[in-house]
Parts: structure tokens; C-alpha cells; sequence
């Protein structure tokens, strides 16, 4: 018996389609499945200061026909509060039978995934980094080139941080900066030596983020709408590289497919089973191989279902920080459209040899009701203080390393994912230490942490879940081999965030791709020696 495809991906995410182009190209019979969900509302074409102002149905982006944003007000995120995005949060933990208990749990059964709804930081992980990965780095920079040469990036420029995010020789230009990013460019590289002693540096952020057209789609113009949607197609989402994926005839695409379960039928076929929505139908579908990525906690669960593995494990998450700064010389300026997501990275190591990793925005495009439960006042006085005060303010946010996270996993008997969270013990002195050279090495810039501002995120809310599975060279049940192959199933390979053994500060999205393009071509030769 012939299986229906030779490879069936689970996900439509920048993993799910990092995998797809060199399995294509290898000219295998390649499905694509995932949940279906797709945006309600278009992207606004006016600049965020005009529509914010002029558009009397504003309202509709802001609060929501269905009071979205009041309905999610205790969301750690901004981007859970916007009504345009809610279509790429809804209903994950449900379908996915996801249980949390002091852990925020957060993952996508839109079309493209989380790409629809991140910051589009990327990075490198450096050869240090990769000693944690069961093979040699020079298996995965290839793969680093090869998905930065098809989506895009931007950022590249000699400065501090070009060793950082290792990126340089494939980017585009930077974005340009804001007056105040500018400012605080320009006091670094004044005062570098002294807070490069202080374990602080500053550069450009590298961003999956075009400054010139590329491929059909734009360079960002500056209209500070990152976060309600770009219509010019300048940051990179997954979903804009499926029109490119169904050119191919050897490409199908199913979207509204939900997966139940996965199964093995026999040493060379294996397959899904699932809800077909659009036929509303449940299906069965056979492949040679199948490759999750469905995100780290969806995967997680299919993976450890299919083995019957009840252990507990452990998951790797970012502990988060925000704060919000002041920047007195700005004090009064007029609002200006800009680009409205990280301008200026830093990276900082504090003596205790903790790095974190963290971006600076403007405060433009984003509404001052994020802003007023982090002020040490009222409601009313808080609002009339940032409408003075906001314009010379950035926000920012900072990352740990995911060895910190402390949340643990486990598959219930009912097949249900439970996550757990136990405080590291070392982690508030660590943050500590952070904010220390944070508040010190920006003063010296002449931005201000305001009082109350410095606020820890909950854990899980930086959406950064890796590890769960982990490649390893001697792996184990509850393990992934060096390809991602789950250990105790036949021919499923993770190719998400779950199989990284790893989890940096640092922005991790382009190595999950990176890997997955790498996993995706030692399939595809696997399966072209097969005869498939």
C-alpha cells in the first residue's frame, strides 16, 4: 500500500514552511495542514497617528465589535488586546486540550501561525550556543543563509551588536530611527567604553522586517502600524509564503484541518487523523514522513500522545521584563509617525555572567491604556500624566535565557498537556542584576526608568516555549535524534521549537526555521534514496 503523500507537515508556521521549500524542491508530494484561522478585519493603509484621530469607527480597531480588548484587559501581551489579531490566539488551548496552572500558555491556529503576531526579531545563535546541539554548527548555517536569502531581513550595519545577531553579510539596511533612538545612538558611541565596561551594549535591532522592496512585498514606510498589520507585507508573516508554496504541483494545501492524533501503520507509512472543518468530516491521511510543527506545545502533545509517554518533562521559557523610560531633552515633542516596533537591541552580561537580551519602541503607536496600570497613581491622573509625558517616553522589553523559565509539562491520561511553574530560585537575583545595568547604562544615555515601570511579565508570556522534546546525540524516550526524529515512533520528525536543546535571550525564531530547512533537506534526501 502507498501512502497518500510522501511528506505531511503539521503547521503552516515559519517552521512548517521552512521545511516545505526544500522538500518541494526535491520534488516530493508534500501536504500542508493546519487550523485554518484567518484574519476579519484589513490592515489599515493611514499612518497610526491619522486613523487614530480621523477614523470615526477607530473604535473597531481599538476596543472591537465584540469588546476584545476589555474582554483580554489582564493579557500580558499588547498584541492580545488587539482586536485584529484575536483570530490568532482563539481557541488554542482548547482544541489543543492545554492546561495551564500558573504558566501563560499561548499558541496559534491561524494560518502562518505566531508569525502573524510577533515582534520579527531574529538572530543567530552563535557557535558557543550550537555546542548545545547535537551536530556540527556548519550543518545549520547553510540554513541560516538559505531562509534569510528568501524572507528578508533588515538591520545590518557595523555597530555593536553585529557579532551578537551574526547577520550582517544578508541584511538589508537598517529602518530608519526615531529622534529619541537617534539620541540614545548617538550618546552610546560617546560613552561606549565606559558602558561596554558595565557589561552594556547597544546597536540596531536585526529584524525580519524589509527597508527595501523584496519579492513583491514592500520596505516599511514608517506608518507605526506593526502592531495592527502591515498592508505593504513588510514584516514577514509565514501566510505570505503560501501563494509561493501552491505554485508548486506538487504542493497541496489544507487549511481547517485539526489534528487528533497521530499513528504509525506500518515501518513506512505513518499518517494523521484529524478534523476536517471546511467538510465537517474526520479524516485519515497517510504519508512516509511527517514533520510537526505546529508549535512547540501543540507538537509536544501529539508527539508524547502517540507514545503514550506520561513523564514529566521540562520547558524552556524566556523570563520577561518591560519598563517604560523617560527621556527628559524630549520632553513636549509633536507625536511622529515611525516605525512602530524594536529600533535599538541591547545585550547585557552582568557580572554573575547572566545575559539578557532586550528592544526599545516608541510609544507612537500604541494606546496610552497599556501604559496607565504600570503608573504609581489613578486611573484619571495616570491618563493626564502620559498624555503630557508620552511623546519623550520609549518602552522596552528584556529577555533571560529559557534555562530560567521553570515551567514542567506532562501528558494526562486523558491526553490532556498540563503545564506547571516553580519559581528558579536564582531568577529574581538575576533580574535584579539586570535592571541594575539597565537603569545605570540608560541613565548615562539620559533616559530615565520611571518609578513602578520595571515590571516582571508572568511566566510564559514571552511565547518563547522550547525544549520540550530536545534533540540529542544519545536521546531517549520523551527525546528527539539529531534530525528531530521522536524516539519510540516511526518517521515523525519535530521541527519546531519543541526539539531545540537549547533556548537563548536572545531572539530565536530564525534558528527554529533555520533548523527546520536543515531537518527538511535530510528528509528530503532520505526519502529521494528511498525511491519515494
Amino acid at each position: 500500500m502507498n501512502p497518500d503523500f510522501d511528506v505531511i507537515i503539521v503547521g503552516s508556521g515559519p517552521s512548517g514552511v521552512s521545511a516545505a521549500f526544500p522538500l518541494l524542491n526535491a520534488g516530493l508530494r508534500v501536504l500542508m495542514v493546519d487550523g485554518g484561522a484567518a484574519p476579519t478585519q484589513t490592515f489599515p493603509i493611514e499612518d497610526f497617528i491619522s486613523w487614530r484621530s480621523n477614523d470615526k469607527y477607530q473604535f473597531k480597531r481599538m476596543v472591537g465589535d465584540d469588546y476584545h480588548a476589555l474582554k483580554t484587559h489582564d493579557s500580558d501581551s499588547p498584541k492580545l488586546r488587539i482586536p485584529s489579531l484575536g483570530y490568532v490566539f482563539d481557541q488554542f488551548k482548547v482544541v489543543n486540550k492545554i492546561n495551564s496552572d500558573g504558566f501563560v500558555a499561548v499558541g496559534s491556529l491561524a494560518t502562518g501561525g505566531l508569525s502573524n503576531a510577533w515582534g520579527c526579531g531574529v538572530a543567530q545563535y552563535s557557535n558557543e550556543e550550537l555546542e548545545s546541539f547535537p551536530f556540527p554548527a556548519s550543518d545549520i548555517k547553510k540554513s541560516y543563509e538559505d531562509v534569510v536569502a528568501r524572507i528578508g531581513i533588515s538591520g545590518g550595519c557595523d555597530d555593536d551588536m553585529s557579532s551578537y545577531f551574526g547577520l550582517d553579510q544578508w541584511s538589508q539596511p537598517p529602518i530608519d530611527l526615531d529622534d529619541i533612538h537617534k539620541h540614545f545612538l548617538s550618546r552610546f558611541q560617546k560613552s561606549r567604553e565606559h558602558l561596554l565596561g558595565l557589561g552594556f551594549r547597544l546597536g540596531r535591532t536585526r529584524l525580519a522586517v524589509l527597508s527595501k522592496d523584496f519579492k513583491g512585498r514592500q520596505g516599511c514606510s514608517l506608518t507605526g502600524n506593526c502592531l495592527w498589520g502591515c498592508y505593504r507585507k513588510s514584516m514577514y508573516s509565514a501566510s505570505d509564503e503560501l501563494p509561493v508554496l501552491m505554485k508548486f504541483s506538487n504542493f497541496k494545501y489544507m487549511p481547517g484541518f485539526v489534528v487528533s492524533d497521530l499513528f504509525n501503520k506500518s515501518d513506512d507509512i505513518t499518517g494523521i487523523r484529524g478534523k476536517n472543518i471546511s467538510q465537517n468530516c474526520y479524516e485519515e491521511i497517510t504519508a512516509s514522513k511527517i514533520l510537526l510543527g505546529a508549535g512547540t506545545l501543540a507538537s509536544t502533545r501529539l508527539a508524547l500522545k502517540l507514545l503514550g509517554y506520561l513523564e514529566s518533562f521540562n520547558l524552556l521559557s524566556c523570563p520577561t521584563a518591560a519598563f517604560m523610560m523617560w527621556i527628559p531633552r524630549y520632553f513636549g515633542q509633536i507625536r511622529k509617525s515611525t516605525f512602530g516596533s524594536g529600533q535599538l537591541a541591547f545585550n547585557i552580561k552582568t557580572d554573575k555572567g547572566v545575559s539578557a537580551y532586550g528592544a526599545t519602541f516608541p510609544t507612537t503607536a500604541i494606546p496610552v491604556s497599556e501604559f496607565v496600570t504600570h503608573m504609581p497613581m489613578g486611573v484619571r491622573a495616570s491618563i493626564s500624566f502620559l498624555r503630557n509625558i508620552l511623546s519623550s517616553c520609549v518602552i522596552g522589553n528584556l529577555f533571560l535565557p529559557g534555562r530560567f523559565g521553570g515551567a514542567k509539562g506532562q501528558l494526562d491520561k486523558l491526553g490532556e498537556l498540563n503545564l506547571s511553574y516553580s519559581k528558579d530560585p536564582s531568577i529574581d537575583d538575576s533580574m535584579m542584576g539586570v535592571a541594575k545595568v539597565l537603569r545605570s547604562s540608560y541613565a548615562k544615555l539620559g533616559g530615565f526608568i520611571l518609578p513602578g515601570s520595571f515590571t516582571v511579565g508572568r511566566p510564559g508570556g514571552d511565547i518563547h516555549y522550547s525544549g520540550t522534546m530536545p534533540m540529542s546525540s544519545v536521546p531517549n524516550v520523551g527525546e528527539t535524534n539529531p534530525n528531530g526524529v521522536v524516539i519510540g515512533a516511526k518517521n515523525i520528525h519535530i521541527i519546531d521549537g519543541a526539539c531545540l536543546p537549547l533556548l537563548s535571550e536572545k531572539p530565536h525564531t530564525l534558528t527554529i526555521m533555520a533548523n527546520a530547512d536543515r531537518i527538511g533537506k535530510v528528509v528530503a534526501n532520505e526519502l529521494r534514496k528511498r525511491g519515494a
